[in-house]
């Protein structure tokens, strides 16, 4: 599983023009399921994502986690964080999980950021063509790999 955890003072996506998530301080996720992937390595990023202390403290220091800022969680599916670009220009997502499996992994996912570690979560629709709208605080970027956990 691979997660992009992007530090943000607000995110959005739309569908059709339409708001479907929406969080103002948090963090913008774009969650990546592989075909090895298991409930476990779902369970390992997402204690991950929740203890991750990379919002400041009163003394500027990257000090604290997502809870004690009262944060949010917008979480986007992204199967193009498996695009394998090593021969030609084409990217081949053939590590990438289909459908039947990446999704139920992928809800799992955010219910164990909501129900485990307390977080309110709001996601975008699995599959669907996704317009996603984030302003990067910091810039913080962190990419979270269960392969290298």
């Amino acid at each position: 599983m691979r997660v992009v955890v992007q530090r943000c003072s607000r995110a959005e996506v739309r569908i059709d023009g339409r708001v479907v998530g929406k969080i103002d301080k948090g963090f913008l996720l774009l969650v990546g399921v592989s075909e090895s992937d298991t409930l476990q390595h779902a369970d390992i990023i997402a204690k991950k994502v929740a203890q991750l202390r990379v919002f400041e403290d009163a003394e500027g220091k990257m000090n604290l986690s997502i809870n004690e800022v009262n944060g949010a969680v917008l979480s986007i599916s992204q199967f193009t964080l498996y695009a394998d670009c090593r021969k030609g220009n084409r990217p081949s997502f053939i590590h990438a999980a289909r459908p039947e499996i990446a999704s139920p992994l992928y809800d799992y996912f955010n219910r164990i950021l909501r129900d485990t570690y307390h977080l309110h979560v709001e996601t975008g629709q699995f599959g669907a063509d996704m317009k996603v709208d984030f302003v990067n605080d910091g810039p913080v970027t962190i990419l979270l790999d269960s392969d290298e956990l």
